[in-house]
């Protein structure tokens, strides 16, 4: 189903947490009546403190406060932070609770990976960034590469329906009637703006390949420029082909990826992929200064995306995501020009003659991995092509 791209919003990029949880930490404070967060991973660290701290002022002075965390995302939740936000006034639902976690079982894999926070109907967020902290404690000067949308205007009214809806769901699901939604909040979706955008879920019902499609589309009409960057880049078969066609137009197609070893299996699977790209033109950069965990994409002048959704088969056919598309010349050239000063300071370009160069051992060990990840896609009940 695809989602309709609607005029008059007005959206700040925010890039790594330094951007974002001031943003996100103001907005939580400046809430009167509402604030609703959807995140994949709440970490018992310093931001997370620091956010449940804001979350429990907001539900002191009276605002309704409603969380929603991943079971297996944030597997401490329940004991570092439900009960402090209980205590004041927080309403908590956790999605699929992880109960039996070296478990493999069909639907596992089904995760809730959206970030999404929305404050009285009247701003919003989306994006890639958890609850967590930005830097690890030996590279302090290098943030987590990641990035979020600050928003306001008509796009709210489908982000704070869907948080609704989402929260209704779990309510419905738990039998917690005292979590069930009342008269909701207005939304404020007046014209704030001028960029067109559209909000783009996934899900197991009926909207389960609107983000896939939303990239195949962009990709197939491109004319000049593919630039994407993404943590965990696994696509199936349709999407390489959609971007081997557009090499072979003449389109430029540049994959920004991970070039830190944070996942050991992902990071082998996606190697698996680096010949066939390569041999078709495709220009690959691994970043290394610090964790690249940004879900962004520019085509050509004026498409652009962020959001929570990488490019796998976790993200495109098993989890809950949520991305923002903007279709807007000056929203593109900025994001652009922060993805080129990120290949140009903190990545490195892989040629096709410096993966011939790589050990048959190494490149044993990428098609291993990739066999494992399609094996784990196929017990979660997908498969073939996609």
């Amino acid at each position: 189903m695809k989602a309709e791209s609607l005029p008059g919003n007005a959206l700040t990029l925010l890039e790594t947490g330094g951007d974002y949880f001031p943003a996100l930490i103001a907005a939580i404070d400046a809430a009167r009546h509402e604030f609703h967060l959807e995140t994949y991973i709440f970490e018992d660290d310093a931001t997370g403190r620091a956010v449940a701290a804001a979350l429990c002022r907001a539900a002191q002075r009276g605002v309704a406060v409603r969380v929603v965390v991943d079971g297996f995302g944030s597997p401490n939740f329940p004991a570092a932070f439900r009960p402090l936000l209980e205590a004041a006034g927080v309403q908590v639902q956790v999605y699929r609770p992880e109960i039996a976690r070296f478990r493999l079982r069909r639907h596992r894999l089904r995760r809730l990976h959206r970030k999404l926070a929305v404050a009285d109907g009247r701003v919003a967020f989306v994006g890639g960034i958890n609850i967590v902290d930005d830097a690890d404690a030996a590279h302090p000067a290098a943030p987590r590469f990641d990035y979020a949308v600050r928003l306001e205007g008509p796009l709210l009214a489908p982000i704070h329906a869907s948080v609704r809806q989402l929260w209704t769901l779990l309510a419905w699901a738990s039998f917690r009637r005292r979590l069930r939604l009342a008269a909701p909040v207005p939304t404020q979706a007046a014209p704030r703006g001028e960029r067109h955008a559209a909000f783009v879920i996934r899900d197991n019902l009926r909207h389960r390949r609107d983000i896939e499609e939303a990239y195949l589309e962009a990709i197939a009409a491109a004319r000049g420029d593919i630039l994407l960057a993404n943590a965990y880049f696994l696509p199936g078969l349709r999407f390489r082909r959609a971007l081997f066609d557009a090499a072979a137009r003449g389109v430029r197609v540049t994959i920004l990826l991970q070039g830190r070893v944070e996942y050991l299996l992902q990071h082998y699977a996606t190697q698996a992929l680096y010949g066939a790209l390569l041999g078709r033109g495709v220009r690959i950069y691994e970043y290394h200064r610090s964790f690249l965990h940004a879900k962004v994409a520019v085509i050509d002048d004026d498409w652009a995306t962020v959001g929570s959704s990488n490019i796998d088969p976790f993200s495109l056919l098993l989890a809950r995501e949520a991305n923002v598309i903007v279709r807007d010349r000056e929203f593109a050239a900025g994001l652009r020009a922060r993805l080129g000063a990120a290949m140009r300071d903190g990545a490195r370009e892989l040629r096709p003659a410096d993966w011939q160069r790589k050990p048959w051992l190494h490149r044993l060990a990428s098609w291993l991995a990739y066999g494992l990840v399609r094996m784990m896609v196929g017990l979660a009940g997908y498969g073939g092509k996609h």
